[in-house]
């Protein structure tokens, strides 16, 4: 046994040891009180303090009834014993009082011994599944960066490949070698989202805010899905809410991760979309906020999932057309709420889904005026 813990049991020992000591001489000293004073004088409530020593002291609950059943017996035996007085009513139903009392304060010493021991293990279990979870969040933060290195080499080899540095490449390899090189770069951004989620839950999400144009961000975004879209047979639209003309939303935000945001959306918009169907990309103001909606034409959503959908790791009931790792949405509401904006997702009428986010509109400062020297 190690010299601390035996040292902690010593001085449990010695601690229980005075505390019983203690309770003896409180015994002793009610016992003297009670039986040398006539019966009408009741000073078996004073083994109250021994009954809450007991309970409080953390003494097995075996002790703690045992004291009490004690302090019940000596008190009703001061009735007759030492038997130079009569006994009278008054005399009995002060006693039975008393042994109420003790039977009382010894069984709720035991209930707060009991919820006392029950809030420990549970503080116990919790600071366990909180330790579990670090040791768990650092495992995958290690692990994705560890992985994070051969696949840039894969993807390098692969360029390597492509570009004929080894030889020369044949229309069919070259075909294959693009399939792996989309593969290796689908891997690494599911493994960057990974480590940008644990980076986010623990050290907060840092942006690097400027002036920004959704209308430039979204164009950009669903370029870079153009790819997706057409290999899907899906179609792409971008329009502005209430106008056919286009105009300007500015955002003050990190462009970066906006685009992100933008294109996980449009993303999960074209993976869930049946083939020929249409994603629509809508901007709209509204109340100081600039609002973008990704409407898609799938099966939809359910109206109990729809709490879910941001969650980590969550990925739906199954009657969407794509599975995803679940990160893509639970690192946009990151994204979205550090800017000070709110995401949803809705049912759309009569078949899809809507998802949708709002960010505080930019107003720009205004321009200094020159000075009117007539004045």
């Amino acid at each position: 046994m190690p010299l601390t813990s035996q040292s902690q049991l010593n001085s449990l020992i010695q601690t229980r040891q005075k505390i019983h000591w203690l309770i003896v001489a409180l015994f002793a000293v009610v016992i003297v009180l009670d039986y040398s004073t006539p019966p009408p004088y009741v000073f078996g409530y004073l083994y109250i303090g021994a009954v809450l020593l007991a309970s409080s002291s953390r003494l097995s609950r075996r002790a703690t009834f045992t004291i009490t059943a004690v302090a019940v017996l000596l008190t009703l035996l001061n009735l007759v014993i030492p038997g130079n007085e009569p006994i009278t009513v008054v005399s009995i139903a002060n006693r039975l009082i008393t042994a109420l009392a003790l039977v009382v304060t010894g069984w709720l010493g035991d209930r707060i011994q009991r919820y006392e021991e029950a809030i420990t293990r549970q503080r116990l279990q919790l600071m366990a599944q909180e330790q579990l979870a670090q040791v768990r969040e650092d495992f995958v933060s290690t692990l994705t960066h560890d992985l994070k290195t051969p696949l840039l080499g894969a993807i390098e080899t692969l360029k390597a490949l492509s570009e004929g540095l080894f030889g020369a490449i044949l229309p069919p390899q070259r075909k294959a070698l693009d399939v792996m090189m989309r593969s290796h770069q689908k891997t690494l951004g599911l493994v960057n989202t990974l480590m940008d989620v644990y980076r986010n839950d623990a050290e907060g999400l840092h942006l690097d805010k400027q002036p920004a144009d959704l209308v430039t961000l979204a164009e950009e975004a669903i370029a870079d899905v153009t790819t997706l879209a057409s290999s899907r047979q899906v179609y792409l639209t971008l329009s502005h809410e209430g106008s056919d003309f286009r105009r300007a939303y500015r955002v003050k935000a990190d462009p970066l991760q906006l685009h992100r945001v933008l294109t996980n959306l449009i993303a999960n918009a074209v993976n869930h979309s049946l083939r020929g169907g249409r994603v629509e990309v809508v901007l709209g103001a509204s109340s100081g906020f600039y609002q973008v909606q990704i409407k898609d034409e799938g099966q939809g959503i359910r109206p109990e999932e729809v709490p879910l959908l941001f969650e980590r790791f969550y990925q739906g009931s199954g009657d969407r057309q794509a599975k995803g790792t679940g990160l893509g949405l639970y690192l946009s509401r990151q994204i979205v709420e550090a800017h000070g904006g709110k995401i949803w997702a809705e049912p759309r009428s009569p078949q899809g889904a809507i998802f949708a986010f709002r960010l505080p509109a930019h107003v720009d400062a205004p321009k200094p005026q020159p000075l009117n020297r007539s004045t």
